[in-house]
């Protein structure tokens, strides 16, 4: 398994978490929780990777 570390900020006009891997293109995404940001980072990730 391997560790990845996202910064991630809440944007007070959305109301959302958003999340960004960097060092890897396109691995960025938000979500309403901080438990669907993870989810949503751990999914744009293996699409990324090309991992499943």
């Amino acid at each position: 398994m391997r560790t990845f570390t996202a910064y991630v900020e809440w944007d007070p006009e959305t109301k959302l978490h958003a999340g960004i891997v960097s060092g890897i293109p396109g691995a960025h995404t938000q979500g309403a929780t901080l438990d669907e940001l993870r989810e949503n980072l751990k999914e744009v990730l293996e699409l990324c990777l090309g991992e499943e």
